[in-house]
């Protein structure tokens, strides 16, 4: 399991996984799953990363999207 925080990688316009400043996961695909952490209910939410038309990065069911994603606690398998 990876875990870390998201960070966009402008070297290929994604989305990755960031651990100390140092790329796990260097960039996300559209329908690539994942968990966000909620700091309200304190519980893993299972997602997808997705892209609007308008080029925003999004996390499906929830409220994050474009620069809201910067830094958010997430967890791959």
């Amino acid at each position: 399991m990876k875990m870390g925080k998201l960070g966009y990688n402008s070297d290929n316009s994604r989305y990755g996984i960031l651990v100390c400043d140092l790329w796990e996961l260097d960039g996300f695909r559209c329908g690539d799953t994942l968990e966000v952490w909620d700091r309200d209910t304190e519980q893993w939410i299972p997602t997808r990363m997705e892209m609007r038309w308008k080029n925003e990065w999004y996390l499906v069911g929830t409220p994050y999207s474009g620069t809201a994603l910067e830094g958010l606690k997430v967890r791959v398998k």
